[in-house]
């Protein structure tokens, strides 16, 4: 026995004198614990037996295994139902209707009727095909034995023995026998096997169509890693997609909404098929989906893209191969072409790749550029690799503005006229004084006489939203940045995108973030070329691209930050965009700095030199005969009318308005006359520094205010 406890308690009631006694009272200790019921430890064993992974994969299995087999003979049943009835063409039949197109309804109508025609006519044969093939058995059999026996005759006749008229018809019966004896033979174990033969036939077919619950499925198809586009698997995604309209009406169709689908293309890295949607659906409900659209298709939503064709009520969708997007597209052409140059009016700079894995080249020639994006996204390098491309182009002139200062367009030092490099206010005063300088170069442009050609002008600001939020101010109290009437950079800016086209001076600009703060509206759709890359709303991608190429499936705020770098959504005309679409996706080549370097020796190779100002004096005293020196630079000698245009952009105020005659005149005082030079005027740089030279020995320097 166990031994007893002693418990101390307080009395239910206390005693009539006011005290508290303690009382004594002995309990029984508790008695043992009880041993788990075999039960309960069965139960456990069990629950861990389920819960294991070895049990769960067996589970699977052959969940797996008995759903192909059965949902194998499912589809063979469909099929042989399918062919032997009508139940296609009537599916087809109701789809053409559903899709309101009644020219397919009424040519699959027609093979119906074809079809019970052809199978009447079947059925009608079976009736007489008894007594046909009684005759014909008997006939073949009396002219078979007719043939052995004339055989046989043939065979006695030749070997003189008269037995040997019935060898071959014996022979014919011994061989029948054989076969008797071999299907006697046979027969029993095909009976046993065949069963076994038919089922491993469904299994087959099952497990192909991947017949089975989704749970059953081996994990590398439940995951759907790579799976490839089907036209069940996009009618699928589309059902599932949350439109009631859209799944009611896959539904109702008998074909199960296979018509909706055009032909599944190979499209570069992934693949290209067009949707007619039925009547009740509008494009923009599928364009708004476009996450659950590509889970439904087993694809991270930027391995998707949706655009809008030309035909009416259709989307067109392009999904990539998993994980295709991901992998780099390989160097720029200019960078393992070391031979390429460039043409300005006929050429086109090559500048990535589609979606598709065609080449993207696009075309400079009289278009105003605007390319914009988040932070960090690859804005300058695509912006700088169309300069590298022109560059090869020995008559395009480049105005560069870098905003950033970073040093990310050092390598046009000594191939731009002007290279202004810093993010201050005084930079982007001398950026402003640069763009108006190019207004002014373009107004006497615009007044030379008729049928007058001139060289590209490129005008190029990156890091633009800098210059519209500057807040400084000139003399006159006008400000540099903004979007007002009297903002100078803004209306410099204006000015090239209204009239800069027609005498080949463009002006191209990349900028951040847009918003109407930092890139005003006139400034945006004064751009030929638009284009972007990964922004943070849609709001900004209409700012970048527009409302047209937007509403045409155009989505760079769909892009991922970081991830998608150097990918940008292309509005313009200068590239090929496939038919019935607003835009293009574009993964640019990424050259770096290095490689940028190079071509940029390899350009300056190509020009006689060109003197680079890194910033613009405005209102100083100035020498003509120096300045012209300067602009020419080291080149042996320039044409008058290049020279003309660096002294413009070098000092507007000064050399703004002057003519071949102003320059000839200054020219001819010092000595250092024009000539012609293959039948060009051209300024001969000794020419030049001997008169500087000669002036400087005689005192004779003069200013020219």
């Amino acid at each position: 026995m166990s031994e007893n406890v002693v418990h101390l308690h307080k009395p239910t009631a206390p005693p009539t004198d006011g005290t508290t006694p303690t009382v004594l009272t002995v309990v029984p200790d508790a008695p043992p614990a009880r041993p788990v019921p075999l039960w309960v430890r069965s139960g456990r064993a069990v629950k861990t037996a389920v819960t294991h992974e070895t049990t769960r994969t067996t589970v699977r299995a052959v969940a797996r295994h008995a759903s192909y087999t059965f949902n194998g003979g499912r589809i063979v049943a469909r099929r042989t139902w399918d062919g032997r009835t009508g139940s296609r063409y009537e599916r087809m039949i109701r789809a053409a209707e559903a899709a309101g197109n009644l020219e397919a309804a009424e040519e699959w109508e027609e093979r119906l009727q074809r079809f019970r025609a052809a199978r009447h006519h079947r059925r009608m044969d079976l009736l007489h095909s008894p007594v046909e093939a009684a005759k014909g058995v008997v006939v073949g059999a009396g002219m078979s034995v007719g043939v052995l026996v004339a055989l046989g005759v043939v065979m006695a006749i030749n070997t003189g023995h008269v037995g040997d008229v019935i060898t071959p018809l014996s022979a014919t019966i011994d061989f029948i026998a054989l076969l008797i004896r071999i299907v006697q033979i046979v027969w029993g174990p095909a009976l046993t096997i065949g069963p076994f033969l038919a089922l491993l036939a469904l299994w087959s077919v099952g497990r192909k169509q991947h017949a089975a619950p989704a749970w059953a499925l081996p994990a590398n198809i439940r995951s759907g890693e790579g799976e490839p586009i089907t036209p069940s698997i996009v009618v699928k995604a589309l059902r599932d997609l949350g439109v009631p309209a859209l799944a009611r009406a896959i539904k109702e169709m008998g074909d199960a909404g296979a018509s909706m689908l055009g032909p599944i293309t190979i499209a570069g890295c992934g693949v290209e098929v067009d949707v007619t949607l039925p009547s009740g659906v509008s494009t923009n409900e599928v364009q708004n989906k476009r996450r659950k659209l590509a889970e439904n298709l087993t694809r991270h939503e930027h391995e998707v893209f949706i655009t809008i064709p030309q035909a009416a009520r259709t989307v067109r969708l392009w999904v990539a191969d998993s994980g295709a997007l991901d992998e780099p597209i390989g160097p720029s052409p200019l960078v393992t072409d070391d031979t390429m140059t460039a043409d300005y009016a006929k050429g086109k700079a090559p500048w990535g790749q589609d979606l598709r894995g065609d080449a993207a080249a696009l075309s400079l020639y009289q278009r105003h550029l605007l390319i914009t994006g988040l932070s960090n996204q690859g804005k300058t390098v695509a912006l700088r690799s169309l300069a590298l491309w022109l560059s090869l182009d020995r008559s395009v002139q480049f105005l560069m503005g870098d905003l950033k200062g970073v040093g990310d367009w050092a390598m046009f030092d000594g191939l731009a006229t002007t290279l202004i490099q810093g993010p201050t206010d005084e930079h982007v005063i001398q950026v402003t004084e640069m763009v108006e300088g190019a207004v002014d170069e373009m107004n006497r442009r615009i007044q030379a006489p008729p049928g007058t050609t001139f060289p590209p002008l490129i005008v190029l600001v990156d890091e633009a939203q800098v210059a519209f939020m500057c807040p400084a101010k000139d003399a006159d109290k006008r400000p540099y940045g903004g979007a007002k009437a009297n903002s100078r950079y803004f209306m410099a800016v204006r000015k090239i995108h209204n009239q800069g086209r027609a005498v080949n001076v463009l002006m191209w600009q990349g900028t951040q973030d847009p918003t109407n703060e930092n890139l005003p509206k006139l400034v945006r759709e004064g751009a030929h070329t638009r284009a972007s890359l990964a922004l943070g709303t849609e709001s900004q991608a209409r700012m970048a691209l527009g409302d047209k190429a937007v509403d045409g499936g155009a989505a760079p705020n769909l892009l991922r930050p970081g991830l998608d770098r150097g990918t940008l959504v292309v509005a313009s005309d200068g590239i090929t965009i496939p038919a019935g679409q607003s835009s293009i996706t574009v993964r640019t080549h990424y050259i770096d700095d290095d490689a940028a370097t190079a071509i940029t020796d390899r350009a300056k190779a190509l020009r006689d030199g060109v003197t680079t100002l890194h910033a613009i004096d405005r209102g100083a005293e100035h020498d003509p005969l120096a300045d012209i020196a300067a602009v020419v630079g080291d080149a042996p000698r320039v044409r008058t009318k290049d020279v003309l245009a660096r002294l413009a952009t070098r000092n507007p105020d000064a050399y703004g308005g002057w003519s071949f005659i102003d320059l000839k005149r200054v020219l001819d005082d010092a000595g250092a006359e024009p000539y012609k030079s293959d039948g060009v005027m051209v300024v001969a740089r000794d020419r030049v520094a001997r008169a500087l030279a000669n002036r400087d020995i005689d005192g004779s320097a003069s200013t020219d205010g």
